[in-house]
């Protein structure tokens, strides 16, 4: 077995600690301590605490996407994409046993006090929106008086609902619910 490097390491134990415990909360000594490494060998690879933050939000931010292209690699249909996503979002609630979005946990404790950060999780987010028209447009080429814009602001907002309110009862209905509410939006 290959030995974990120091970068991939430290990025691997300050992602779970700022997901599990917040960033606030995460202190520089604990993730030395718990990535086993030398505080020169941290501030080799992330010369302050913030860079390690951005460098875990884009690991997630690459994490997300991938995840979902290998969710919907076998799909070719539009509207089977888009509850492949929806499906994702499910299934990425129960694995981190329902502890939310990386994304929305982090502008949630960090409000606007950190612009760059704030700025990168509200990409994340366009990103996705962006990712959904792409689906809703292509299921809609062929559909009269269809609105993918209004479609693609209503699904957004549902799935991201539904991801805090599982987090909130630690249950998937939500996801189950937006489905059928889609459905409806999907003529």
């Amino acid at each position: 077995m290959k030995k974990e490097k120091a970068r991939e390491r430290i990025l691997r134990v300050a992602s779970e600690l700022f997901y599990k415990q917040g960033y606030n909360s995460t202190g520089i000594n604990q993730v030395i301590a718990e990535a086993d490494i030398a505080i020169g060998s941290l501030y080799n690879h992330f010369p302050s605490k913030n860079d390690l933050l951005q460098a875990y939000l884009i690991r997630e931010e690459q994490h997300w996407f991938e995840g979902f292209e290998n969710n919907i690699v076998n799909s070719s249909d539009p509207r089977e994409k888009i509850f492949s996503l929806i499906e994702y979002r499910k299934k990425l609630q129960r694995s981190s046993d329902f502890s939310g979005c990386h994304f929305i946990k982090i502008i949630s404790e960090l409000g606007e006090s950190n612009p760059a950060i704030a700025g990168f999780v509200k990409k994340h987010k366009e990103k996705q929106k962006e990712l959904i028209f792409t689906l809703v447009k292509e299921y809609g080429e062929l559909k009269e008086n269809f609105e993918p814009a209004l479609i693609t602001e209503n699904i957004f907002l549902l799935m991201e609902g539904a991801v805090v309110t599982s987090t909130i009862t630690r249950k998937n209905d939500s996801f189950d619910q937006i489905k059928k509410i889609i459905q409806g939006l999907l003529p």
